[in-house]
């Protein structure tokens, strides 16, 4: 199963680089006013998210468009896990331990179970709500004892019939796609 994993993995960082950043942003908008419309997000206080990379579905601007309105809460690389810290505006982003990814110069968020939504990255999503991550299991441990609603975002190239899963890997509620 892993090598299936790592194939399918291959085969979607090819398919992305075929893509251009205006192309991802575009669509990366229509997944978010998705969700936008989702009563579980009109209805929640706590929205965990990610601090985008190039190649995935662009989080900045809604985080940008909601920080005031909502609590946003980033996941921050510490060794192999996710810390929780608080989005508190684009001027106290500081580079991440792993990827260069941005993550919030905040203290660490301790109230994880107050997370009304989690919107998740990741390579590849299934018809099952199956999700597929780069391999290193962050999300898996993250999003294991959290009882919130779980919404994967991916573009459709990203979105299959059924992609190889095992036990530990967390399934979502909804999958968002463009």
């Amino acid at each position: 199963m892993h090598e299936q994993k790592n194939v399918l993995r291959n085969q979607i960082r090819e398919i992305k680089k075929l893509y251009t950043t205006e192309y991802k942003a575009q669509k990366s908008n229509l997944i978010f006013q998705q969700i936008e419309t989702m009563d579980v997000f009109k209805n929640a206080d706590v929205i965990m998210l990610y601090w985008s990379l190039p190649d995935e579905v662009q989080t900045h601007d809604f985080i940008l468009k909601w920080h005031t309105h909502k609590t946003i809460i980033l996941p921050s690389v510490s060794g192999n896990n996710l810390l929780l810290k608080q989005f508190t505006g684009i001027e106290n982003m500081i580079e991440g331990e792993s990827h260069r990814i941005g993550e919030p110069s905040s203290e660490e968020y301790k109230n994880s179970e107050k997370i009304d939504l989690i919107i998740v990255p990741g390579v590849a999503f299934d018809k099952n709500n199956n999700r597929m991550g780069r391999g290193r299991g962050y999300y898996d441990r993250l999003l294991s004892p959290s009882n919130a609603f779980k919404v994967g975002v991916c573009f459709d190239f990203q979105f299959f019939e059924e992609i190889p899963a095992e036990d530990f890997d967390i399934k979502m509620n909804h999958v968002a796609h463009d």
